[in-house]
Order: C-alpha cells, then sequence, then structure tokens
C-alpha cells in the first residue's frame, strides 16, 4: 500500500471510532509507531482536524466529515459475503437491518461495481448443516441482545434446558454473544445460578430487556472466552470405524472435537481432542458396534460400565 493510500486509510479509520491507538494503526498497517506518528501529522498538516492526548490516542474533532469514498471491488465483494452469511446465521431483524444497508452501499457504488455484484449474486451461498434446528427468527434476539448491553439493562427469558428437558425463567446480565458449530451462544451473568452461564439463543423462547440497569462488571466476550479455554482441559480420544459406517456420524464428529482421519484398510482411524469423555462415551454408544475405542484406556472402561447400566435396565 502506498503512502497516500494509508493516510485515507487511517483518516477514515479515525472516523470509524471515537478514540484511536497508535499501536491499533502500527498493528493494521505492519508499520512502526514512528510511521504512525509521521503520518498523523502529515494529516494535520493538511488541514484535517486531528486531536491527540497522551497515552490515550487520537480521534476526529466532532462535526468533521470525510467526503463520500468509492469502494473497491474487492470490498464490495466482501460485503456481498457477509450479507449472505448475516442472511443465513442471524435473526430475521438482523438480516433485514444489514439488507437495508447494503442497498445504501450499493447506492455509493459506480456502475462497473454495480455490475459485478449483480453477476456474482447468484453464485455466492450459504448453508446451514442439516442437524441444526431453526430457532425462532421472530425473536429479534440479536439486536435486543446487543442493545442491552450497550445499555447495560437486564433482561428477562424464557429458556428450555435441553440437559435437564425443562423452560425456566432468568433475569440475565448479558456479556456477548458468539457463534460455535452452527449456533449463536450468548454468555450472561445469571441472577437465579449467581454465576456466568452459556445460553444457546436457539432453545430461548422469549426475551425482553427490562429497564432495571445493571450495575456489576462483567468482562468482555473475548476476556471470557480466553478464560474458559483455558479452564477447559483436553483428552485425546483416538478410535476407528468402519469406512461405511462413517457417514452415520454426519456432523456431529466435528461437535466431539475431531481433529483429523486416516484411512487404513477399510477403516478410518479418528482422533478427537474432546472436554467430556461422559458425553463422548454416551455419543460414542450409538454407532460402537461398529468402532473400537483406543485410547484412553479411561473411556474404554465408562464405555463398559455405561453398557453394563443399560443391560440392568432390560
Amino acid at each position: 500500500m502506498n503512502r497516500i493510500d494509508r493516510l485515507t486509510a487511517i483518516l477514515i479509520q479515525l472516523q470509524s471510532r471515537r478514540i484511536v491507538k497508535a499501536q491499533e494503526i502500527a498493528d493494521r498497517f505492519d508499520i512502526s509507531l514512528r510511521t504512525v506518528y509521521r503520518d498523523v501529522k502529515a494529516l494535520e498538516e493538511s488541514g484535517i482536524p486531528v486531536i491527540g492526548e497522551a497515552g490515550m490516542g487520537y480521534s476526529i474533532m466532532d462535526g468533521y466529515r470525510l467526503p463520500p469514498v468509492m469502494f473497491t471491488r474487492e470490498e464490495a465483494m466482501a460485503f456481498l459475503t457477509a450479507e449472505k452469511l448475516v442472511e443465513k446465521l442471524t435473526d430475521r431483524n438482523n438480516s433485514a437491518n444489514y439488507q437495508s444497508a447494503m442497498f445504501k452501499i450499493r447506492a455509493v457504488l459506480r456502475t462497473s461495481e454495480k455490475d459485478f455484484l449483480e453477476t456474482i449474486d447468484d453464485h455466492i451461498e450459504v448453508l446451514q448443516a442439516r442437524h441444526v434446528q431453526a430457532g425462532n427468527s421472530d425473536l429479534n434476539l440479536h439486536q435486543t441482545i446487543l442493545r442491552s448491553i450497550a445499555e447495560k439493562k437486564v433482561v428477562h427469558i424464557r429458556y428450555f434446558s435441553l440437559y435437564k428437558q425443562e423452560q425456566s425463567e432468568r433475569s440475565i446480565e448479558p456479556v456477548g454473544i458468539f457463534f460455535l458449530n452452527n449456533y449463536w451462544h450468548l454468555v450472561a451473568w445469571c441472577r437465579l445460578r449467581q454465576d456466568y452461564r452459556d445460553f444457546r439463543m436457539d432453545r430461548i423462547k422469549s426475551l425482553t430487556m427490562t429497564e432495571e440497569i445493571f450495575r456489576q462488571q462483567h468482562p468482555s466476550i473475548r476476556t471470557y472466552l480466553k478464560q474458559w479455554d483455558k479452564g477447559c482441559e483436553l483428552t485425546e480420544v483416538v478410535m476407528s470405524v468402519e469406512k461405511k459406517y462413517v457417514g452415520y456420524l454426519g456432523d456431529q464428529k466435528y461437535y466431539y472435537g475431531l481433529l483429523h482421519e486416516k484411512e487404513e484398510g477399510d477403516r478410518i482411524i479418528m482422533t478427537f481432542m474432546t472436554n467430556s469423555l461422559e458425553g463422548f462415551c454416551r455419543w460414542f454408544v450409538m454407532i460402537g458396534d461398529r468402532a473400537a475405542i483406543h485410547k484412553p484406556a479411561e473411556l474404554k472402561t465408562r464405555i463398559k460400565e455405561f453398557v453394563s447400566s443399560i443391560a440392568a435396565t432390560l
């Protein structure tokens, strides 16, 4: 990227947030802090009202607006790809809002870029895994949850627990949302359990943002997930399955932590990293007559005990 393009990009970045740190600019463009200081000074000398605060970062004086920016073809294509993802992987209201934003983006594109998007529109598609059950897309969960986080307002939900097979009502303080294994998750402080809980959003039956402000300071979703990952002990599992029966495992093999698989004769050797031997044990029984556990020994013992307990009930 030449310097003129970088200066324009830095100016756009400065307008995207109230305060931007010099290190953030350096990381984005892979340049030194000294170069950042020179670039910002160049913007100031060209008449851009940049405000710098020691130890804080840079900001643009209120009221200044950059003239309309033309998107590149690559940027327009990225927007189109994102639109397909938002349409299939978020709720109906969020998708409608993004589509509205896309109309505005398309409106400022050059004619050649508009024609380009029209051409490739039918050549990008996002498909969900077949086993994924659609949630209630009319609840406007994404927008409401994110607004409640920004405004620090308590949310009331009705939630169905698959493990307990029961519905409960909770007052929660939302922390953030994340997407994993084809499902959206909401992490929140549950006042009922007095602890952080992970709620799968497709199991939320109703959600209402109250007017009550919560005062407790919660970690960011990124910090929470890092702590969760550190506290999650993983165990390596190696098993083999008859080749013609591997298809019955479906996408669930990824849910249980599949790392890789290799072919050996008429069997497929599969290696997993799982955080729940109990859960893996119950899943394995589904195809246990056509598969074998190679390690760990602890899992073999659990499966034997589990099968014996089933036999005792028959």
